[in-house]
């Protein structure tokens, strides 16, 4: 995984393409600029042997400069860069910050694949940027300052995780505001994945989350329960409280309007002023019987809700 950072300085976690997966994506790209080679070759040897000598050296360059610069150029700028290989594999040139490549990107990386990652070097200079690069990049994408993300990420459809029956109890006294976002994302994502880890790796995964989540999270757990099922019972608890707090806030923010109250008066109470006696339109003795009309008190404010005692996530 990386971190790209956008413009308004928002980190982005993206999945980084390694280099079995770009190799293949590039094999296929050749593949496919080796037919369009193969028939501009047949072109010329139709053509070179009715022109002079300077015209053919001509046609050469204009033909190999189209296969290796122009093609790959207009290709990964029209798709927003995709080629065929990446297309096939799931994968894109984005900038370093995150954004579609531009006609620029394209043309620096089209031009460094040709004299510093590919042609020229065989393809060694490619290979080993990538290796001694920490984010896999060739020179191409050093230079142009690009990346390559995979797009398509294997989805996993896993169950959220549930607290356990035998821990209910001890569940519902947990003091979770300790807990931070990015630990219970690690536990979450140990849980969907734990399937398809071997039992030692898995084992000792849990073994370490749950040791960290422990420091943090009050009272401790029983003795005996294995930390698998220690996180889940955590990560369940904390989803049941926050569909809890989800579902008390909805009915106040959607509740019936109410009828349109009074300001408060002048003098800052919430009842209307009773008007003096020289203020009055009507005589005294006539308005004496005349009951007077108090306005209703407001109802009573909600009693406050009681914390759920941690922080949702963000």
């Amino acid at each position: 995984m990386s971190d790209l950072v956008t413009g308004e300085a928002v980190p982005l976690e993206v999945r980084r393409a390694k280099l079995p997966s770009r190799a293949l994506s590039f094999t296929l790209d050749a593949l496919l600029l080796g037919a369009v080679a193969i028939g501009f070759l047949l072109l010329l040897g139709q053509i070179v042997p009715d022109v002079d000598e300077a015209l053919a050296a001509a046609l050469v360059i204009a033909s190999t400069v189209f296969v290796l610069v122009v093609l790959p150029t207009t290709i990964e700028t029209l798709t927003r860069g995709k080629s065929l290989g990446k297309l096939a594999l799931g994968l894109r040139v984005v900038r370093d910050d995150g954004g579609p490549i531009r006609f620029r990107h394209a043309l620096v990386r089209a031009l460094a694949g040709v004299f510093a990652d590919f042609v020229i070097t065989a393809g060694l200079g490619a290979v080993l940027c990538s290796l001694l690069n920490s984010r896999d990049k060739r020179i191409g994408d050093i230079m142009a300052g690009t990346i390559v993300v995979r797009e398509r990420i294997p989805a996993v459809n896993a169950p959220p995780p549930a607290v356990d029956p035998a821990l209910a109890g001890w569940a519902s006294t947990l003091e979770l505001s300790r807990l931070p976002d990015e630990l219970a994302l690690a536990a979450r994502t140990l849980l969907a994945r734990a399937p398809q880890l071997a039992p030692e790796v898995r084992e000792r995964l849990a073994a370490d989350l749950a040791t960290q989540m422990a420091q943090v999270v009050t009272p401790p757990a029983p003795s005996g329960v294995p930390a698998l099922t220690y996180l889940a019972t955590v990560l369940g608890e904390r989803r049941r409280r926050d569909s809890l707090r989800y579902a008390e806030q909805v009915p106040q923010s959607a509740g019936p309007s109410g009828p349109a109250q009074a300001g408060p008066s002048p003098t800052g109470s919430p009842f209307p002023e009773p008007s003096s006696p020289t203020d009055r339109s009507t005589p005294p003795a006539e308005s004496a019987s005349t009951p007077t009309e108090s306005a209703s008190p407001p109802p009573p404010a909600p009693p406050p809700r009681p914390d759920s005692g941690f922080a949702p996530p963000g």
